[in-house]
């Protein structure tokens, strides 16, 4: 039995807004008097937006009422939006185009299960919007990343049993995520990151179909 879908991060896997990210919560941090480094900002990596506000308020010890939260949220998301209008197909990671391309030509399906509330739009920005089937809503799933949510709700998109699933993920939460959805988890970057539990490729041209198969058949076949 072959994998029926893949269930794709977005942020450091098709394409690098993470830098956006960072720039625009440092942009906030520092209106607000907190100092944050990028060390810390790996902490905030496929987390959610209120979840990464709820941390930069904690890591600087500030309470804010719940209008101000949102107004903050607000703030930070109209800073990252406008930096991501640069966005274009030349954005897209080494090697994922031509991967989205043979997970069609086999028939399986393809989801989006990403914490960003501007998935579509970025998809749309690299003209990727077509070889998804699904993008899993993060406003309507009741926990974000660690929590197993959105990858049973991408599973769900594409009316797939998340366990005949394989997710794709850069960030140490998003692989907690997929485990506890009973997904196949492979991972983008370091074992130090991510664990030495799972399959790691260092690059993203490394994620070719038939990687994904060997990987599946080693570990489900």
């Amino acid at each position: 039995m072959s994998f029926q879908a893949v269930l794709f991060d977005l942020d450091g896997v098709i394409t690098d807004t993470a830098e956006y990210h960072f720039l625009a919560w440092q942009a906030l941090a520092q209106e607000l008097g907190i100092h944050i480094d990028r060390q810390f900002n790996e902490q905030l990596k496929g987390v959610s937006r209120e979840d990464s506000l709820k941390r930069i308020l904690a890591h600087g010890h500030k309470t804010v009422s719940d209008i101000e939260f949102m107004q903050l949220a607000e703030r930070k998301n109209a800073n990252y939006v406008t930096m991501i209008q640069k966005v274009t197909p030349n954005d897209v990671y080494l090697g994922i185009l031509d991967l989205l391309k043979d997970l069609r030509a086999n028939g399986k399906k393809i989801a989006l299960a990403s914490a960003s509330k501007n998935g579509p739009f970025l998809l749309q920005q690299m003209q990727l919007t077509d070889y998804f089937d699904a993008i899993a809503d993060p406003a309507k799933v009741a926990a974000s990343k660690p929590a197993p949510d959105i990858f049973q709700a991408a599973a769900q998109g594409v009316g797939v049993d998340v366990h005949e699933c394989i997710g794709i993920e850069d960030a140490a939460a998003g692989v907690a995520a997929i485990k506890a959805a009973g997904a196949l988890p492979i991972g983008v970057g370091k074992a130090e990151d991510l664990g030495n539990d799972i399959a790691l490729v260092s690059q993203t041209n490394q994620l070719t179909f038939d990687y994904l198969n060997d990987v599946w058949q080693q570990s489900r076949g």
